[in-house]
């Protein structure tokens, strides 16, 4: 499908324009309404008690004196749940084991039974009338837990002799994956010139929202509501459908308000949200719960926590001929389903990136281990994959004495060669990568480097420098989506045209860019759009994940406000008494062709049985997207200290159509600052004896500051839009976070290689926290990231 050329009309306030956020007004000013807001009367508390043991035997939860206390209403342990038809919630499938075998999860259980297997898990929820009388009540059950021994990294859990996280996962391996084709990428291998090999840190990492997870959950006219903190309502309306007893998925309403930042972090289905439900059914009560910030840093899904040996075979001149890399990705004690796919498949859709690599060899294991279970973070496998690529190709320009812009220049992917098939079987539909990367460097000032490192130095500081032309998947999880819009209007010829769609705004300004489409269709002031979500009575679909609200979404606003336009035609003909056929739609208004005879949209709609014209439409993408960008990154190191400063920061972005400018600006630099967070400080911490989370906090898991670079030069590339849409628009949300990362840490490395460590400068893990470069200047590199043998 091609990308038709679309004809605007939306004004100041349509597609392409800078618009203010729409969503702003009512947060700025604290009318926003997220979960623990809505106080129903009568509402109850639910707090878990959690394992203080990463690994162990449950054997025994004694709840009575606890049940005994003021105000206690119930208190619920794991054996409870199963005596009531509480099942699992939905296990990690679709993978195989070594052995071609289907692998066998450990159950993913609302509270634990016989056995806790990461510090954190719940292993019983009391239900009290206040928030204090719940957690005093919390405090006196007493769980008795045999010890076992934990492991807590992925190359300790597959060392022989390592504890057992799971009967079913022989050696901790649960599954693994092999892509491409190993017997070819050998022979180039045999036969390169060069040959790059890098050892490779992706550290885990904690999505740090705002608003931290929360569930509200009531009865209502024998219905179970539950309102909670989530990107993907109708994914939670089927989770809980399968988990509880006697519901079906027509039974269950699922609300979601504001939502405070999600990131992934919130597009699964939790224990708690299993076991609030449960309780609101069982005690015909509403019952809340709001994860506490150390809640959220325990039991919320993480991100990233991959390690890899990486491996790039060139010839003479500096043409990469193959990849080969083996990983080993922790997914956890009780994996998620994303988290598997992300590292076993996502992630290596993207391997090769931009680069015409003709062979490919991957080897990945999704291995188990006594910490809590990873899942979809920005980026999701995108930002590992790239981060490899991108970190070798640096390390071979510099083995083969050549400007790492030009190395990338010679390995881009060619306009000629579209579309174009790369060795995970992945079709790319459009790109100008050696454009972007022209722009990017002329933006950057390139050339001018030198100087900038000789000032630089000659203030005691060492420059470094780097280039990163990378690309992502967007989209793919779920290719199709439909809005219902409504048109409204009422007695005093104020009208409304509200679209439902089952996209799900978390912060990312999707509203605003919706009703930039709408106005493009309907040419009314944009105040006059109200964009509706996170109610199932009204749309369900797949939510917000992956980048695909905008390039799904988006789309069916479009058609859907199309349809909507047609429907009334018949209407206006009929007020207007003209044929069908002469009437025309613009700015607003139906008007009969070559007459003054006219009638405005919203009047229209007042005059319709229920004051109302509704129509509904969907759009469904022929494949992914594949946004790309060439992102440029200088930083400077205090060599006493070993302090990074990001001081540049130029990037040039091809996201097909830019519908909303200002949103997608916002998305590009809010991304590149959470990966400058991966590259240089945050880092999920757990103590490899005793599977203790060390970093449990914000005084132990780092952020960046706002105080930190905010001088990003960012611009647009619309020469390529993307031709598996409608709209022409590829996903942003991501691609800011993948670019950032290894634009950074590259940069940092380049400045120590100037500082004389050669070749070891490569050898430095994320993150590139101000020790962790100081004991590189140093050349303490710590221990092996991996056996030598791997």
């Amino acid at each position: 499908m091609n990308a038709p050329d679309l004809f605007f009309n939306g004004g100041k306030f349509g597609s392409g324009q800078a618009v203010r956020r729409i969503e702003d007004p009512a947060l700025v000013q604290g009318q926003g309404r997220y979960t623990d807001d809505v106080q129903p009367a009568g509402q109850v508390f639910v707090r878990f008690v959690r394992s203080s043991f990463a690994h162990g035997l449950l054997r025994g939860v004694d709840v009575d004196a606890a049940r005994a206390m003021p105000g206690v209403l119930a208190v619920y342990t794991g054996a409870d749940l199963v005596a009531a038809g509480v099942k699992p919630l939905p296990p990690a499938a679709g993978f195989k084991q070594a052995d071609g075998q289907a692998m066998s999860p450990p159950p993913r259980l609302a509270l634990a039974v016989d056995k806790v297997r990461y510090v954190g898990e719940a292993v019983a929820a009391v239900l009290a009338e206040t928030r204090e009388a719940a957690r005093a009540a919390a405090d006196a059950v007493f769980v008795d837990i045999d010890p076992l021994p934990s492991v807590a990294g992925a190359a300790q859990a597959v060392a022989e002799g390592a504890p057992q996280v799971w009967e079913g996962a022989p050696g901790n391996v649960l599954a693994e994956a092999r892509h491409g084709d190993a017997a070819a990428t050998d022979a180039a291998f045999a036969s390169a010139a060069h040959h790059i090999s890098l050892d490779l840190v992706n550290q885990r990492l904690a999505p740090s929202t705002m608003e931290p997870r929360a569930v509200l959950a009531w009865v209502e006219e024998g219905r179970l509501l539950v309102r909670l903190s989530s990107q993907m309502p109708t994914g939670v309306r089927s989770g809980l459908a399968a988990t509880l007893p006697g519901q079906t998925p027509e039974s269950i309403r699922v609300l979601v308000g504001d939502v405070g930042g999600g990131f992934g972090m919130k597009t699964a289905l939790y224990p708690e949200d299993v076991v609030t439900a449960y309780a609101a059914l069982a005690l015909q009560r509403p019952v809340k719960w709001q994860a506490e910030r150390l809640e959220d840093f325990l039991t919320a899904v993480h991100g990233r926590d991959l390690i890899s040996r990486a491996e790039m075979a060139l010839d003479a001149q500096g043409r990469v001929l193959a990849l080969r890399i083996a990983s080993l990705a922790n997914v956890g004690a009780t994996p998620t389903g994303a988290g598997v796919a992300i590292q076993l498949l996502i992630g290596p859709w993207v391997s090769t990136s931009v680069y015409d690599i003709p062979n490919l060899s991957l080897h990945i294991r999704a291995v188990l281990t006594n910490t809590a279970a990873t899942g979809a973070y920005r980026g999701a496998g995108r930002p590992e994959a790239i981060y490899t690529v991108e970190r070798l190709m640096d390390a071979a320009a510099a083995q083969l004495g050549l400007d790492p812009a030009e190395l990338r220049r010679r390995n881009l992917i060619r306009p000629d060669q579209f579309p174009y098939r790369n060795p995970m079987g992945q079709t790319y539909d459009s790109g100008a990568f050696e454009s972007l990367l022209d722009q990017a460097l002329n933006l950057a000032d390139w050339p001018g480097f030198a100087q900038r490192r000789a000032e630089a130095q000659a203030r005691g500081r060492l420059r470094g420098r780097s280039v990163a032309t990378f690309l992502e998947w967007t989209g793919g999880n779920a290719l199709e989506e439909n809005v219902q819009v409504r048109i409204t209007a009422d007695a005093n010829g104020e009208g409304w045209v509200e679209l439902t769609s089952a996209t799900m705004a978390m912060g990312q300004g999707i509203a605003t860019s919706y009703a930039q489409l709408a106005v493009d269709v309907f040419g009314v002031p944009i105040e006059r759009i109200r964009i509706l979500q996170g109610d199932t009575d009204r749309a369900n679909g797949f939510g917000s994940a992956g980048s695909r609200s905008l390039f799904t979404g988006g789309a069916a606003v479009r058609v859907a406000s199309l349809a909507a336009v047609d429907a009334a035609k018949p209407l206006a003909a009929e007020a207007l008494e003209a044929p069908v056929a002469d009437i025309e739609f613009h700015a607003g208004r139906f008007n009969v062709v070559g007459t003054d005879l006219a009638i405005d949209l919203f009047e229209l709609a007042g005059r319709q049985p229920g004051a109302a014209i509704t129509a509904a439409g969907g759009a469904k993408a022929s494949a992914p997207s594949w946004p790309n960008g060439c992102h440029v990154c200088e930083v400077e190191v205090d060599p006493g200290t070993g302090q990074v400063d990001v001081v540049a920061y130029a990037s040039v972005n091809d996201i097909g159509r830019v519908i909303s400018p200002v949103i997608v600006r916002g998305q590009i630099e809010g991304g590149a600052v959470q990966g400058i967070g991966q590259a240089l400080c945050e880092r999920v911490a757990y103590d490899a004896d005793s599977g203790q989370l060390l970093s449990a906090s914000y005084m132990d898991y780092a952020l960046p500051h706002v105080d930190g670079f905010r001088a990003f030069q960012t611009t647009f590339d619309e020469s390529a839009p993307c031709l598996t849409n409608s709209l022409g628009a590829k996903g942003v949300g991501e691609l800011g976070t993948i670019g950032a990362t290894p634009a950074v840490v590259n940069a940092v490395v380049d400045a120590l290689r100037s500082a004389g460590l050669g070749p070891d400068a490569a050898r430095v893990q994320m993150p590139l926290t101000s020790e962790t470069v100081w004991r590189a200047l140093q050349r303490d590199f710590g221990a092996p990231v991996l056996p030598a043998s791997f």
